[in-house]
């Protein structure tokens, strides 16, 4: 039978083949408590506050959120994930789950090891093509705002980072964060992992897209290493795919793009108000599904030259990104192409794309609970607040325990 004609993501077997009836009923039950906007509103506010405060909650965040949408708390841990997924010709995208914070620099310095032992692991496993990272992972937030806030000061895409307003020692620091990355860059390239740069807030996002390009310039010939990420939620980002486009045929590397809606949302528009600056966010959801779509057929257009990931929980835009291939004439299995979801969600999406022969993962977050839950505060805040999100995943889930019942 043609791979193509097996592309349904309303066949709830493929997509919850691998998970057991006991699990498929947690997930159901968590999935509903999510449903709940108010009871997600007060426990993304108090659970940070309770682990700072050693309340022993752990365990009830272990068996619920942490246990949907994180691969573990150690490389070990998430291999185990990994593997069942495997078997379902599902890749895994790793992701240590450490992001802005005050570490100080033995801390920046451990997360920098700690990505390193990533790449090293991915290296070695077949399942894991990619692993991501974020720079306010390798970063001072603060440093961060103050070179963005120096481009900000300039005109254009110019793929370069505004040293000159740093005093000496913060150029210094800044250059340990330059290193931090070619480390991790370098080790990547050797050994043939894809490192997938996540998005972070608008206002220190242009250093950290810089230091991309810089990375790709460097990393990127022949063969896509280094990938940042596209936010089109943002109302400017497909211009920056298109002038990032620019840049990689001007400087003939391959330029790396993870394509996303975004995660911010609420937190970007509180801060345009507050601030009294236009809101980078587009301006209803209909703007952000044609740009993120256009973004699709801009890269599929010059697949040649820009390696794509289509990171979407969206039907209709990784429908649309396989149909595009199949217009062209292209292989769902293209060199340049890959589809991939969050670990825990979408599952409908992901296990039928790999059942149609098209390259897809899911992005695995790990570490330890106290540390991956800004990134569990906001899966829990997304299926709250992105309409019609976590509808979708229940009725799939109940489907799919219907159908189990009558077999």
């Amino acid at each position: 039978m043609d791979p193509k004609s097996l592309l349904s993501f309303d066949n709830t077997e493929n997509a919850f083949a691998y998970k057991t009836d006991k699990a498929l009923k947690k997930a159901a039950f968590l999935f509903g408590s999510m449903g709940f906007a108010p009871l997600v509103k007060l426990g993304t506010w108090i659970t940070p506050w309770a682990i700072k405060a050693g309340l022993p909650i752990k365990g009830l965040i272990r068996n619920t959120l942490f246990e949907q949408f994180v691969g573990g708390e150690t490389l070990e841990e998430t291999a185990n994930v990994a593997n069942l997924l495997g078997k379902y010709h599902v890749q895994v995208i790793l992701d240590y789950g450490v992001e802005g914070g005050d570490y100080g620099e033995a801390g920046l310095d451990h997360a920098c090891e700690e990505f390193l032992k990533v790449v090293n692991y991915a290296a070695t496993q077949t399942n894991v093509p990619f692993m991501s990272i974020k720079v306010t992972g390798l970063a001072r937030f603060g440093l961060l705002q103050k070179l963005d806030n120096a481009a900000q000061a300039k005109s254009g895409f110019e793929g370069r980072i505004h040293t000159e307003v740093l005093s000496e020692s913060e150029q210094a620091e800044w250059n340990r964060v330059v290193a931090r990355m070619e480390q991790i860059c370098d080790a990547a390239a050797r050994q043939k992992v894809g490192v997938l740069i996540d998005a972070e807030e608008s206002w220190i996002q242009d250093p950290v897209d810089a230091l991309v390009i810089q990375m790709m310039e460097k990393y990127n010939k022949g063969m896509a290493i280094v990938y940042n990420t596209i936010q089109l939620y943002r109302h400017d980002r497909l211009q920056f795919l298109k002038d990032s486009y620019q840049q990689a045929e001007k400087k003939d590397f391959i330029l790396g793009a993870k394509l996303v809606r975004g995660a911010y949302m609420e937190k970007e528009r509180k801060r345009a108000e507050e601030m009294s600056y236009r809101s980078p966010i587009q301006p209803n959801k209909e703007a952000c599904d044609r740009d993120y779509n256009w973004a699709v057929e801009f890269c599929i257009e010059h697949l040649e030259r820009i390696a794509t990931i289509v990171a979407s929980h969206n039907e209709y835009s990784n429908l649309h990104a396989v149909q595009l291939l199949d217009q062209k004439g292209l292989s769902h299995n293209h060199p340049h192409i890959h589809f991939s979801q969050l670990y825990g969600m979408s599952d409908h999406i992901t296990f039928n794309l790999a059942k149609a022969g098209c390259p897809v993962s899911k992005y695995l977050p790990f570490g330890p609970i106290g540390d991956v839950i800004p990134y569990l505060m906001r899966r829990a805040q997304e299926n709250s607040s992105v309409a019609g999100q976590t509808g979708r995943e229940l009725s799939l889930i109940r489907k799919e325990l219907k159908r189990r019942s009558k077999g």
